[in-house]
């Protein structure tokens, strides 16, 4: 009797088995094991069997992990090629630097997401854009030409031959910009290509504005040397203007200038001076959604300015070190003031003063993110505050306004660089 139930027990064993198994392990064997009679014995035969059929599931489990790292490896190999090739195109395809919230040294970039990210095939159309504002400016060099009276030279065959010859130079750099941006659509041009490209560009742009510029200061001799102003139309990491004198150790300071920029979001840097071993001296900055901004030494004063409307503004900020005591005058009428702006710390002489572009490095690292969109003049600086007054004075364009003791708004003072322009000055006519 104990035998029959014991061969009935293997028998029932068996089919629990068969019943409960999933896959086909090969080769079977039975295991007879003697179990209680009230005992479940399909759990028993599971229980039996079981480090049999996890060794089983951990060897597939290494095989699945080994089959996904390998197909990981290859993606991460076919990612790197993306990634250098991308990279490639995409330094020379666009102007755009990389952003973050801020930078060490306390300089401001655009926020990331207002950038365009690796892969992104906004780049190429980015670039073209870029080409195509180029057009635009050279269609506004084609009205500053039209608009030269020739008659002031020497004789009519003159006249024909520059004008002629100007003509033919922003022809040939209207078909460069767009050969290019007829490339960029056709996804065609290397990288050395474009940086060639690029370059001939800039400096045919550049040549053409100092010609067309000599032409225009040629046509206005009587006029004083202040009576002009900077545009800066694109924004861009090539176009800025650089101040030809440094600054002197100073314990006060008034920095005044008239603005017109419809610039957004944020108007740009409109000047930002700086010194070895610290690129944020002192700057003047508003960028994306941002007030302005006066930094000192790397310490941040948030301004009440705005303008960034199309119309010519008259702005000033006032400091001293003591104290770090601010204010800041809009259209001559003080709106903000504060302390502790870098307080008992002198503005260091010896530094690179540049319009237009914000300094990561002493006289370069622009981003075109920060760049000044609009047009600028009458950009002065004293080593002492300025009275309400005498504010009031610049801002109305009044013949008791004082021109800067450190710097004064003079032609010969000012460099330019990447295609920037010289214009009559207006702001003062629209006022008075």
């Amino acid at each position: 009797m104990p035998a029959a139930r014991a061969a009935r027990t293997c028998a029932l064993l068996a089919l629990c088995l068969l019943g409960g198994a999933a896959q086909d392990f090969g080769p079977t064997r039975f295991i007879c094991t003697s179990v209680p009679a009230d005992a479940d014995m399909c759990g028993a035969a599971v229980a039996a069997g079981g480090a049999e059929e996890l060794r089983g599931s951990v060897l597939q489990l290494r095989e699945t992990v080994l089959q996904q790292k390998e197909t990981i490896l290859s993606q991460k190999e076919t990612i790197r090629e993306l990634t250098a090739k991308l990279g490639r195109c995409e330094s020379q395809s666009t102007l755009d630097a990389g952003a973050g919230e801020a930078r060490p040294g306390g300089g401001r970039k655009q926020p990331a997401a207002g950038k365009h990210t690796l892969g992104d095939p906004s780049r190429t159309t980015q670039a073209a854009e870029t080409l195509s504002q180029l057009g635009q400016t050279l269609q506004s060099l084609k009205t500053r030409l039209e608009n030269l009276e020739y008659s002031r030279l020497n004789s009519s065959s003159q006249t024909n031959s520059l004008k002629d010859l100007l003509q033919s130079k922003i022809d040939d750099l209207e078909r460069q910009v767009l050969s290019r941006v007829n490339s960029l659509e056709e996804g065609k041009g290397g990288p050395k290509n474009d940086t060639e490209e690029r370059a001939k560009i800039e400096s045919a742009l550049t040549s053409l504005h100092q010609r067309i510029s000599e032409l225009e200061k040629g046509q206005k001799d009587s006029r004083p040397g202040d009576k002009f102003q900077l545009t800066f139309p694109l924004r861009t990491n090539y176009m800025y203007a650089k101040v030809k004198r440094s600054l002197p150790e100073m314990y006060a300071f008034t920095v005044c200038m008239w603005l017109k920029s419809s610039a957004a979001p944020g108007v740009g840097t409109p000047f930002s001076y700086a010194v070895p071993g610290q690129a944020n001296e002192l700057v003047l900055i508003e960028w994306g959604s941002n007030p302005m901004e006066i930094l000192i030494n790397d310490k941040v004063a948030k301004l009440p300015f705005v303008i960034n409307d199309g119309k010519w503004h008259h702005i000033c900020v006032t400091w001293t070190t003591r104290d770090g005591v601010w204010e800041a005058y809009q259209d001559g009428t003080q709106g903000g003031n504060g302390e502790n702006l870098a307080p008992y710390h002198p503005i260091k002489p010896q530094g690179v003063l540049v319009l237009g572009q914000e300094q990561d490095t002493l006289g370069g690292g622009f981003d075109a993110t920060q760049a000044f969109v609009g047009e600028l003049a009458h950009f002065n600086i004293w080593d002492r505050k300025l009275t309400p007054g005498e504010v009031y004075n610049l801002a109305t364009c009044s013949s008791k306004a004082l021109a800067g003791n450190v710097i004064a708004w003079a032609e010969p003072h000012i460099e330019i660089f990447g295609g920037a322009t010289k214009w009559t000055f207006e702001a003062c006519r629209q006022v008075n």
